[in-house]
C-alpha cells in the first residue's frame, strides 16, 4: 500500500471520530435541555409553564445550532489538513522525481567521459607501440654502425703504426717526453719573467689593492649604516611624494632632516641620513602618509611631529626595558635615553641596543662564576657602546664618546674604563672591563649575528657569477646555495673533460683572490652532450 493510500485512510479515521465526538456533545447538550424543562416544569408555577416551556426549546435550538457549527468547522478544518499534507507529498514526491533526472543525467556524462578517456588511452598505447618499433630498429642500426666504426679505428691505427715504424705506446711516450722537456724550459723562462715583473710592480700593486680596498670597504659600510628603505604600494605614489614642483618632497626633508632618493627603484623609497633616529622617523611617516593618501605640507609636518613624539616615547620605553630586565638601578634618565636611542642604531647588521643586552648578560654570567660584582659587570657591559647613539653628532670615537656621556651622568669609576677599554683605547684596570671586551667579542662573532645587507650580498653572487663567465668556453653560470656553490656548463665542442678539470681549478683560484666571503665556494663544472631525435 502506497504512502497516498495510507493518509487518506488515516485522514477519514480522523474525520469519523470528529463526527462522532460531536454527536455525542449533541446528545448531550439535548439531555441537558429536557432536564432542565422538567425541572422548570415541576417548579414553575402553572401560569409560567408556557415561558419556561419556549425558553427549553430555545435552549436546545441553540444547542442544536452550535453542535452543527462545531462538525461544520471541524469538518473544513480537515479537510485543510488533508489538502495541506496532499500538496507536500506532491511536492516532495516532484523533487524527488527531478533529484533521479539529475543523478541520471551526471551518470551518463561520466560514462561518455570514461569512454573518451578509454579511446585516448588505447590511441597513445598503439603510438606507444609504433615508436618502440622504431627505437630497437634505430638501436640496431646504431649497434650496426659502431661495430663498423670500431673496425675502422683499428685499421687507421694499424696503418699509422706501419707508416711510422712504431707502437702506439711508443709513440705515446716519445711525444710526452718532448713535450714535458719543452714545458719545463717554458715554465723556467715564465717564473724568471714573473719574478723580475713582481720586483718592480710589486709595490705599486700593494698600494693599489690597499686603496682599492679600503675604498670598497668604505662604501659598502657606509650604503649599510646610513640608508633605509620604504616600501610603497605603487609607483604613481612617488610623484604623489615628490608634489607639484617638489614641494611635498621639500616638506619632507625639511621636517625630518634626512635626504629622500626616488629613482627608478620599483614601488620603494630610499631615505638616506646619518642619524638612525631621523631615518625611522622620516621611514614611518612616509609609510603613514602613503596608507592615508593625503599628502600635502601641512599634512606632512602634523604626521612627522605625531611620528617624533611616538619615537620618542618608544626610546624611553626601551631604555627603561632593558635596565628593568637586567634589574639595574640608579641610571641616570638622560643615560635611559641613550639606550633607548641604540634601539635604531645598527652594526654591520647588528641591533646595538640588542648586542648591548647580549654583552651585559654574558658579563654578569662570567662575573657570578667568577664570584666578582655581577651588578657592576652588568651595568658596564649595558652601557659599554652608549657612544654610538650620538656618534654621528660628536667628534671622536664611540668609546671615547661614551666615557665623556658617563662621566657626566655620574657612573662609577669601573663602568668609564670599560667603556674605554672594551676596543683597546685604554688598559683595564679592573676584571669588569676584561669581562666586558670578552663579552663584546663573544657577541660579536657569534654566527648569525652580524649578516651582510640584501644589497651587498646580491653584488657578491653578481661578482661570483662574473668571474665564472671570465673563462672562455662557459656558457651559463649560476651561484646556489646563497653563494656557496657556482654551478658552471661549458660548451662540450669547445674543451674536453681534462680542460673542464683544468677550469674548475682555476675558476677556484681567482675566487679565493677577487671575493671576500664567509666559509667556502664550490666549484662545480658540468660538461654535458646531448643528443635529441623524434620519431615520427
Amino acid at each position: 500500500m502506497g504512502e497516498p493510500s495510507r493518509l487518506f485512510i488515516l485522514g477519514e479515521v480522523f474525520k469519523i471520530s470528529i463526527i462522532a465526538e460531536l454527536i455525542l456533545a449533541v446528545i448531550v447538550g439535548l439531555g441537558a435541555g429536557i432536564g432542565i424543562g422538567s425541572w422548570m416544569k415541576a417548579k414553575a408555577t402553572e401560569g409560567k409553564v408556557r415561558d419556561a416551556e419556549a425558553q427549553a426549546q430555545r435552549i436546545i435550538q441553540d444547542a442544536e445550532k452550535e453542535a452543527e457549527n462545531k462538525c461544520k468547522s471541524a469538518l473544513l478544518e480537515l479537510k485543510d489538513k488533508f489538502y495541506q499534507t496532499q500538496v507536500e507529498f506532491e511536492k516532495e514526491m516532484k523533487d524527488r522525481r527531478n533529484e533521479l533526472n539529475n543523478i541520471e543525467k551526471r551518470l551518463l556524462q561520466r560514462e561518455e567521459h570514461h569512454d573518451k578517456k578509454l579511446d585516448q588511452l588505447d590511441k597513445r598505447e598503439a603510438e606507444m607501440g609504433n615508436r618502440e618499433k622504431t627505437l630497437k630498429s634505430r638501436e640496431t642500426a646504431m649497434a650496426e654502425k659502431e661495430v663498423r666504426f670500431d673496425e675502422g679505428l683499428r685499421q687507421q691505427k694499424e696503418m699509422l703504426e706501419r707508416i711510422a715504424g712504431m707502437g702506439a705506446e711508443e709513440a705515446k711516450r716519445e711525444l710526452m717526453l718532448r713535450v714535458e722537456e719543452e714545458a719545463k724550459l717554458d715554465v723556467a723562462r715564465m717564473v724568471k719573467r714573473i719574478e723580475e715583473e713582481s720586483k718592480e710592480t710589486a709595490e705599486r700593486k700593494a698600494k693599489e689593492l690597499i686603496a682599492l680596498a679600503v675604498q670598497r670597504y668604505a662604501s659598502d659600510y657606509v650604503a649599510e649604516t646610513t640608508v633605509s628603505v620604504v616600501a610603497i604600494p605603487s609607483d604613481e605614489m612617488k610623484g604623489r611624494i615628490i608634489g607639484r614642483e617638489g614641494r611635498n618632497i621639500r616638506a619632507l626633508e625639511g621636517a625630518t632632516g634626512v635626504d629622500l632618493i626616488i629613482d627608478d627603484t620599483p614601488e620603494a623609497v630610499v631615505i638616506s641620513g646619518h642619524d638612525p633616529v631621523r631615518r625611522e622617523i622620516a621611514k614611518r611617516a612616509i609609510e603613514r602618509l602613503a596608507s592615508d593618501g593625503r599628502i600635502h605640507p601641512t599634512r606632512i609636518e602634523e604626521v612627522v611631529e605625531k611620528v617624533r613624539k611616538e619615537i620618542d616615547t618608544t626610546i624611553r620605553e626601551e631604555g627603561e626595558k632593558a635596565i628593568f630586565d637586567l634589574a639595574l638601578g640608579g641610571i641616570h634618565q638622560e643615560t635611559m635615553k641613550l639606550l633607548g636611542r641604540l634601539r635604531f642604531r645598527t652594526s654591520y647588521g647588528q641591533n646595538v641596543l640588542m648586542h648591548s643586552r647580549e654583552v651585559a648578560f654574558i658579563a654578569g654570567i662570567m662575573a657570578a662564576e667568577l664570584g666578582v660584582d655581577v651588578k657592576m659587570a652588568k651595568r658596564a657591559g649595558l652601557l659599554h657602546d652608549i657612544g654610538k647613539a650620538v656618534d654621528h653628532e660628536v667628534e671622536g670615537t664611540h668609546s671615547s664618546i661614551g666615557a665623556e656621556l658617563a662621566k657626566k651622568y655620574g657612573e662609577p669609576a669601573k663602568v668609564i674604563n670599560a667603556i674605554l677599554s672594551h676596543h683597546g683605547d685604554e688598559e683595564a684596570s679592573c676584571v669588569e672591563s676584561v669581562l666586558v671586551a670578552a663579552a663584546d667579542a663573544l657577541s660579536a662573532a657569534r654566527p648569525g649575528a652580524r649578516r651582510e645587507t640584501l644589497e651587498s650580498y646580491i653584488k657578491r653572487l653578481e661578482k661570483l657569477e662574473q668571474v665564472a663567465h671570465s673563462f672562455k668556453g662557459v656558457e651559463k653560470a649560476y651561484a646556489i646555495q646563497a653563494g656557496r656553490e657556482i654551478r658552471v656548463i661549458v660548451k662540450p665542442e669547445d674543451m674536453d673533460d681534462a680542460l673542464s678539470a683544468q677550469i674548475s681549478r682555476e675558476m677556484a683560484k681567482k675566487i679565493e683572490k677577487e671575493l671576500t666571503y664567509p666559509g667556502q665556494i664550490k666549484v662545480t663544472v658540468v660538461r654535458e652532450s646531448r643528443f635529441v631525435e623524434y620519431a615520427k
